[in-house]
């Protein structure tokens, strides 16, 4: 087992410990007991995913070399262009990645959610912890294009919608260092997922980055000081992204990835379902099993974009 999922594993202890503590609070032991149950689920499934590495033990590092852990991934999806038919796309996305990750053993944790009509998803934030999962879905992002017949359709017209999908690491707090006195912290209610505590108590977070202006939100977990950690995780990884941007447009010369530079507004598949077909426009190759991708079988796609990326990174590229 590698030092990050040790670690993961050896916080998710402390946290059962502190939590059995509360066991005997008559008014807090029923939520205890389901949180204890909760953490020791998550950690018998990081132990789990330590059998199945997607990729190897020795890539601990991004493309860039910034060091970052390769068995966390924050998978964010966003509905687009095209109204309820986009949070209908985005809602299916969502279970694509989850069903993927399922076979994967990896655990799922989400942190945020912004629903829309019924079935629909304006925002969804997951954390996915095991074996390869940042360095497995850091491909994924951009922006995803599905073209089928919407249900309400009745001409039977094909309609094109849109969804983003952003891939972070969860990075360390010395990679990027947030001053406190840089951000604004909110606490309030929130309602539908994370059970009938959310309603009741302030626990959801807003914490808003003065600097850069960016704004997260964790609303999931019973607890505002776990709600408060992942959204400070969020708020990294969202200026760990800001930056690795930035140094990207600087580098003169040097020809961006053949599988894309992960911005969020650069259209990478698109979704056709009357053609049963999902086509990767960075590398040019499309499948003719989209029912099935959309099942969580992604296995092949996910393969031949990181084939292509290796490809590229093999080539040198000449100082201009």
């Amino acid at each position: 087992m590698d030092n990050y999922l040790e670690q993961q594993i050896t916080e998710l202890d402390r946290r059962i410990d502190e939590t059995r503590q509360l066991l005997s609070d008559p008014q807090l032991a029923d939520l205890a007991a389901l949180e204890i149950a909760d953490l020791e689920k998550q950690k018998e499934e990081l132990q789990a995913s330590a059998a199945s590495p997607m990729v190897s033990e020795n890539e601990s590092e991004d493309h860039d070399g910034t060091e970052v852990n390769p068995n966390i991934a924050i998978l964010e999806i966003r509905s687009a262009a095209g109204g309820d038919e986009a949070g209908l796309f985005a809602q299916d996305l969502l279970r694509m990645y989850e069903r993927y990750a399922q076979s994967e053993r990896w655990h799922l944790e989400e942190l945020d959610r912004s629903e829309g009509k019924i079935g629909q998803v304006k925002e969804v934030v997951i954390k996915i912890t095991g074996r390869g999962a940042y360095k497995a879905l850091k491909y994924e992002s951009g922006v995803h294009r599905v073209q089928r017949v919407p249900k309400t359709e009745s001409a039977g017209r094909i309609h094109t919608s849109t969804a983003t999908v952003a891939v972070l690491p969860q990075v360390t707090a010395a990679l990027v260092e947030i001053n406190p006195s840089d951000i604004e912290f909110e606490a309030f209610r929130a309602g539908g997922h994370g059970g009938q505590n959310v309603n009741k108590v302030s626990t959801a977070v807003r914490i808003r980055h003065i600097p850069s202006g960016l704004v997260v939100t964790a609303s999931t977990e019973r607890s505002q000081l776990q709600n408060k950690e992942n959204a400070l995780n969020l708020l990294r990884a969202k200026l760990w992204e800001s930056e690795e941007e930035k140094k990207a447009q600087t580098i003169g010369g040097a020809r961006a990835l053949m599988v894309g530079s992960g911005d969020r507004s650069e259209k990478i598949r698109t979704y056709n379902f009357p053609q049963n077909r999902l086509t990767d426009h960075r590398i040019g190759k499309s499948w003719y099993n989209l029912e099935e991708i959309m099942e969580g079988k992604l296995e092949a796609v996910i393969q031949a974009v990181h084939a292509a990326a290796k490809t590229e990174n093999a080539e040198t590229i000449q100082p201009s």
